[in-house]
This record gives structure tokens, C-alpha cells and sequence, in this order.
């Protein structure tokens, strides 16, 4: 990329007076790159100008672009932070020298299924950058979106390594804050890297399947228009195929049967407002019949990272199973760029109370950086503590509710004591009964993505040493733990 082309970008977006700050950064960034080369033989200033680009995009601040074009100078030039700041002004360099810390965390995060001494550390320096301020970790996603852009110009075991901490740390990061569309592009840039073969096979999988459905899912399609049409709703539909990731680890969790993938293909419904998601919920199922096992509202229930959406899957006459999902161009804007696109940070200075751990006043789908902040903390040279942490922070999540719809989020494998303890530790130390969708069932029963959890307490309930055994998550066990020793 040209700085010329970039500037171009720019003036798109920014005021003139922006753009002359992103100018002045562009010419100091060349400067100290000058004669520095990546490894594919280009000058190295196309990466910084690249992640600026890519920053643009995702409608980032004008500090955030600034930041991206220099996020590398400081430990790859003679420039120093000061010197930064005396230019660009202190945003500017706290973005800077987050983004370079984070940079860091990098040796130890590459190896991240492997407990070391320093990745406590490690984790600790990027969970605090998050902490400080989410546009950190977004300058970081876009810089490591481009490096695995250009993945291919390194050697096999530097692909490796790079695609592994991506897909383990980079993506879920993406997720945890809400930027569905970059989660998915690292995820299939770095699959298409660690599993090429069943990468291509699953993509020829996917094109065969999509070309057989497409003609029946186009005559879904016009019938849908149609019944809006006549209704008065004003909609736009969209065709949405899954991901060649997200196909392979659905398959996993289905040994391979792909009469259980529901929503290879789906169908988005996109309108002008929320009352019309509904109208269109009810137009669909009056066209065609509802399978209520899978209709999902998330939007009066939004999924912790602030996705919204209404999720529904119908029968055709013809036989033919059909996902939906119906949002607003907002919601959609949401769910594709997450807390980049709706994030006001001139509005929300959250830096000190995220450091003092003041979850009441962080944004409750954000509230899991304190949670761990403080998992973090605590954490020991005890790897299997430190397994234990990496599956809170970095495995698949689910979403479950309480009768009343607050919404918990908790990694895959939780069972229902993990629910009692998220929704407070009194209520997990003295659980008695415990009802999953309205059934009773036993403490160590593993919840599924939607289930409703009731707990019922009792004040001479006690924990029993058992519990430790099947607890998932961190915080249900240390507290178990903690009082376990305390009543010794």
C-alpha cells in the first residue's frame, strides 16, 4: 500500500486537520522505516500503513489510525515515545506503547497450551491492555490480521506457530469483543495454515452443498420477499454460508454427520428497527414452520460481547430446513466490527476503573477483562491452574440464562454448579436444588448453549470436596476450595 492511497482512504472518513496528523505520522513512520524490509522483499512501511487501512475500515478514531501507521517504530526504530507524544499528544503514545507491550506478550502466547514461568506475565500484560483501552487490542487484531495476510512469505514452522497463537488467542479475543467478521477471517486464514488439506476439502464441501442448495434457497427467498412485500415490511435479504472454521468444528461436535449442520447456509433479514425484527419473526413462521427448539432471541437477551439478532430455523413444505437470522443494520454493524464500531471512547474514559477492578461501572459485555484481571492475579506456578485460566479466557463460550433472562456467559464444558457460582458465590456455596429448563438435575450436569438455570438455596447447604472434581470454571473452584480450607 501507498501512502498516497491511504491518505486517499482518509479524507473519506476524517477532517481535514486529521488528516493532516495522519500525514505528519506517515512521514515520520517512512523515515525511520526507511531501508527496512519485510520478509516478501516489500518496504516495511506497506505493514504500518496496511493496519492503518485496515483501522479506517473499521472506523477506528483518528488517534487509532495514527497509532497503527506508528505502532512499530518504537521497538523497531530510533524513535522514542516521548517523541511521539510531544507530537501526536498523549492518547497517541498510550496507544503506541499498549500496542508494542502487547507485541511482547507474543513469545509466550505462541505456545499457549504449554504452561512457563512467564505466562503469567504474559497474560497478565494483555489482559491489562485490554483493560486500559479496548482500541489497544483492536490495533493489535488489525496488525495481526495483516501479518497473517502476508503469512505466507515466512517458513512452515513460523506459519505454524504464528496461525496457532492466532487461532488460540487472537480470535477469541476477537470474540470475546464482538468483532464477528475479523474472528472469522483469522480463523479461516490461520486454518487454511495449520490444516490445508481439510481446509480444501471442507471448502469443495462447501461449494458442492451450496451450489445444490441454492436454487431451493433462492425459491425461500422470494417467497419471503414476497410476504413482506405484502405485509409493508421493508427488508433486505441476504445469503450467509458458514465458515470452512466454523463447518469443521461443527462437525467435531456431530462426528462428521453433515445431515446435523442446520445453517451451512442461512438466510439474513436485515430491517430498519427493532419492532420490525419481530414483524418479521412472525411473517416468517406464518409462512413456514418453526423448528422451537432453535429460535433464539438475542436481542431483549443480547449475547455478553452486545451481539444482537433473532435466530430462527424453518421447515419448507418441500422438506428443506432454512436458518434465519433477522437484525437491524445497526445490530448487523455490531456483530460484524463489535466494540469497534460502537465503542465512544472520548465519551468513556474507563481506564482507571478497569486497573481498580470497578466492574459496576465497565460495560457489562466487557465485564469478563475484570473477572480475569483478577483470575490473573491470583494465579500461581500451578499449571494446572493455569489450564484452568486458558479455558476461562480462551475456550468456546455458551450462553445460558436465568429464569428471569439474565444472560451468563461460560465456557463450553460448564456445568450447572458453574452457572450457581456465576450468578453469585453465596448462591454456588449453598446450592441445594438446582432446575435446568424447568427439570431437576444434578450439580455436575454440562450445560448447553441456551439452557435456563434455576438454583435454589438453603442456608445449611454446604459444599462437598466432590465438587472440585467437576467444576470448570476458575472462580467456582477456588471459592469451593477457599472454603473448604477455611472450615478445616
Amino acid at each position: 500500500m501507498k501512502s498516497q492511497t491511504l491518505i486517499a482512504q482518509a479524507e473519506q472518513h476524517y477532517a481535514p486537520e486529521q488528516v493532516s496528523r495522519l500525514k505528519a505520522a506517515i512521514e515520520i513512520a517512512s523515515t525511520a522505516h526507511a531501508g527496512q524490509k519485510r520478509k516478501s522483499g516489500e518496504p516495511y512501511i506497506t505493514h504500518p500503513l496496511h493496519v492503518a487501512s485496515i483501522l479506517i475500515e473499521w472506523r477506528l478514531d483518528i488517534d487509532s489510525v495514527i497509532a497503527g501507521v506508528l505502532h512499530d517504530v518504537v521497538e523497531d526504530t530510533s524513535v522514542e515515545l516521548n517523541q511521539i507524544e510531544a507530537k501526536f499528544g498523549e492518547d497517541v503514545a498510550f496507544l503506541v506503547d499498549g500496542v508494542t507491550k502487547v507485541g511482547k506478550v507474543r513469545s509466550g502466547m505462541r505456545d499457549i497450551t504449554e504452561y512457563r514461568p512467564e505466562t503469567r506475565e504474559n497474560l497478565s500484560k494483555l489482559l491489562i491492555a485490554v483493560g486500559h483501552d479496548l482500541r489497544v487490542v483492536v490495533i493489535k487484531l488489525a496488525d495481526r490480521l495483516h501479518n497473517l495476510q502476508t503469512l505466507k512469505h515466512l517458513s512452515p514452522e513460523k506459519q505454524h506457530k504464528i496461525a496457532r497463537e492466532s487461532l488460540d488467542v487472537f480470535a477469541p479475543l476477537a470474540d470475546r469483543m464482538g468483532m464477528g467478521r475479523v474472528r472469522v477471517q483469522i480463523e479461516e486464514l490461520s486454518f487454511s495454515y495449520l490444516e490445508p488439506n481439510e481446509y480444501q476439502q471442507l471448502q469443495q464441501v462447501i461449494k458442492k452443498r451450496v451450489r445444490q442448495a441454492h436454487r431451493n434457497l433462492e425459491t425461500v427467498r422470494k417467497a419471503v420477499e414476497s410476504a413482506f412485500r405484502s405485509a409493508g415490511l421493508l427488508a433486505r435479504i441476504e445469503g450467509r454460508v458458514k465458515s470452512v472454521y466454523s463447518l469443521h468444528k461443527k462437525l467435531r461436535k456431530v462426528d462428521g454427520d453433515f445431515d446435523e449442520i442446520y445453517d451451512l447456509i442461512a438466510l439474513r433479514v436485515l430491517v430498519n428497527d427493532t419492532e420490525a425484527c419481530y414483524r418479521a419473526l412472525g411473517l416468517l413462521h406464518a409462512l413456514y414452520q418453526p423448528l422451537p427448539t432453535r429460535i433464539k432471541d438475542y436481542i431483549s437477551v443480547p449475547k455478553p460481547n452486545g451481539y444482537q439478532s433473532l435466530h430462527t430455523t424453518v421447515l419448507t413444505p418441500e422438506g428443506q430446513v432454512v436458518e434465519f437470522q433477522i437484525r437491524t443494520d445497526e445490530m448487523h454493524l455490531h456483530a460484524e466490527r463489535g466494540l469497534a464500531a460502537s465503542f465512544h471512547y472520548n465519551e468513556q474514559k474507563l481506564a482507571k476503573n478497569y486497573v481498580r477492578g470497578e466492574a459496576a461501572r465497565v460495560p457489562r459485555n466487557m465485564q469478563w477483562v475484570v473477572t480475569l484481571q483478577e483470575a490473573i492475579a491470583s494465579l500461581d506456578s500451578d499449571s494446572s491452574a493455569y489450564e484452568r485460566l486458558r479455558v476461562d479466557l480462551f475456550s468456546d463460550r455458551i450462553f445460558t440464562y436465568s429464569p428471569k433472562g439474565d444472560i451468563y456467559d461460560l465456557p463450553e464444558g460448564a456445568t450447572a454448579l458453574d452457572f450457581a457460582f456465576a450468578v453469585h458465590s453465596d448462591i454456588g456455596l449453598h446450592a441445594h436444588t438446582i432446575r435446568v429448563n424447568q427439570k431437576i438435575a444434578t450439580f455436575n450436569k454440562v450445560l448447553q448453549n441456551g439452557d435456563i438455570v434455576e438454583v435454589l438455596t438453603q442456608k445449611r447447604a454446604r459444599p462437598h470436596p466432590d465438587w472440585v472434581d467437576f467444576l470448570r470454571t476458575d472462580k467456582a473452584r477456588n471459592k469451593v476450595r477457599s472454603y473448604l480450607h477455611n472450615k478445616a
